[in-house]
Formats: C-alpha cells, structure tokens, sequence
C-alpha cells in the first residue's frame, strides 16, 4: 500500500495534465542529438512521459505505486510513436538501477520532489544522466495553497473533516522548507535555471471533487463513512461562487533545470 493508494481513477481523470508549454521547455533542456533517453520519476499515471512522447526515444517512467503504473501503461503504450522505447519499472528514486549504459539526456521530476530524499537522490542521477544532461524539477500550486477565494473555502471544508495539518495518507504532511533551488546548487546539477509557464484552468464541481480524491491530503478511504457529507459540504461551498458551476484557476509551473558546471 502506498500513499496514492485508491486514488488513480481520480487521478488518471482529474489531475491537470502537463501544458504543450511546459513540454517545449522540457524538451529544450535537454541535448538534441539522438537518440534522446528520458528519466521520468515518480511518473504516476504517466503524465509527464505522456506530454514528451514523440520527443524522446528512449523512456523509462519509475513509480513506487503497481496501480500507477498499470493506469500509466494504458494510456502511452497506444500512442507510442513506432521505433520509440518505454520501459516502466515499479520503484522508488532512491533504489533505481537503470540497465548497463543506460543514461538519461532529461530526468524529469514533477509534483513528486517533495517525497523524495532529495539530496541523495540528485547525488544518485549524477551517475544517471549524460555529461551535457539536464534534471528537471518542476510542479504548480496545489489546492493545499489556496491562493483564491473559492479554494480557500475547499481547503476549509477538507481540514473541518480530516483536521487542520495536511494530511499524507494516515500521517501528515511534512513540508521542505528550502526552496528546491537551493538543494539542487548544493548537487551535481548545481547550475540552476527557474522558468515560470502560467496557466489558466476552468474548474467544476465534479472536477473539483475528482482532483481531491486524487491527493493524500483527501484520499476517499480518509473520510471513511462520511465520504458523502463530505462532497455534500463541498458543493455547497463551491455554489456559493457560481451560479453556473465554473470556478476559474490562475496558476502556474516553476520550472526548475539543474545542469552540471561545464569545463
């Protein structure tokens, strides 16, 4: 069991996807020569490796959730470009062996840094990644943050039922308080480069809903019995800022792209 345990429908469905505009950076960072390998970790239902077929030759997506990765393997492998490689291996960053000779050109670490340990794991992908390589590290704003009226009001309603710390499944959030910046300048991958993508996202009530249930701050299985006074109360706070069940989001993607000093 892991902590997205029970959510991978929702999160297949709901989860934003990666921007064509994130793609182009992510594609940019890394050397063009061919063949071109991604690293994708903690890949979850694949969304990242999804955004960069086409792109890259050589894929191999990690993820420490079997679920995950099933949901991942059905949705790239259909749309698999011929003579294009996809490998999905269920473990976590801190144990990945890639096969003998295998180096990445772009590793790509989204919405899933925060899990990691960090440090050893960017020690780690400095025997993984070639010597013009690039990692990534990048992610937007959970509804944890907040940052609108009517998110403000979700938020309210999830700690009114599961209490005010953010929840991780059955324990509680632990946030890194150093921005992932600093970390990476104490790496390998010590050039650091931020890129700021904005994006605007309309939200409905389903989809609202959908996007909780794939988190571990409001997993289904954490409200137990309660799961349908829960969306009841979430609804009702949402109607109180639409009359037409649409609740628009301004966010964006820090782009994080740490490389090696070059001689």
């Amino acid at each position: 069991m892991t902590l997205f345990t029970g959510t991978v429908g929702f999160y297949r469905q709901y989860r934003p996807g990666i921007p064509e505009e994130v793609a182009v950076v992510l594609d940019h960072a890394a050397p063009q020569a061919r063949p071109r390998r991604l690293l994708d970790v903690g890949t979850g239902t694949g969304l990242v490796a999804e955004s960069l077929l086409g792109r890259f030759d050589d894929i191999i997506a990690i993820d420490n959730d079997a679920e995950m990765l099933a949901a991942a393997e059905s949705a790239l492998r259909p749309d698999l470009p011929s003579g294009s490689e996809l490998v999905l291996v269920e473990t976590t960053a801190e144990d990945f062996v890639p096969p003998a000779g295998w180096r990445a050109d772009l590793v790509t670490i989204c919405r899933a840094f925060h899990w990691l340990d960090q440090a050893a794991v960017l020690r780690l992908l400095d025997q993984q990644v070639t010597p013009h390589g690039a990692v990534a590290i990048f992610g937007d704003n959970s509804f944890w943050a907040a940052d609108s009226a009517w998110k403000r009001d979700v938020r309210a309603v999830v700690q009114e039922f599961l209490g005010e710390e953010r929840r991780a499944g059955s324990g509680t959030f632990k946030h890194h308080d150093r921005p992932y910046s600093e970390i990476m300048a104490e790496s390998p991958f010590c050039e650091v480069e931020e890129i700021r993508v904005p994006v605007h996202r309309t939200w409905t009530a389903e989809s609202v809903l959908g996007y909780l249930y794939s988190t571990t701050f409001a997993a289904p299985h954490l409200f137990g019995d309660r799961l349908g006074e829960f969306e009841t109360s979430v609804k009702a706070v949402l109607a109180e800022h639409s009359d037409d069940d649409t609740f628009p989001e301004d966010n964006e993607f820090l782009i994080r792209i740490g490389r090696r000093p070059q001689e």
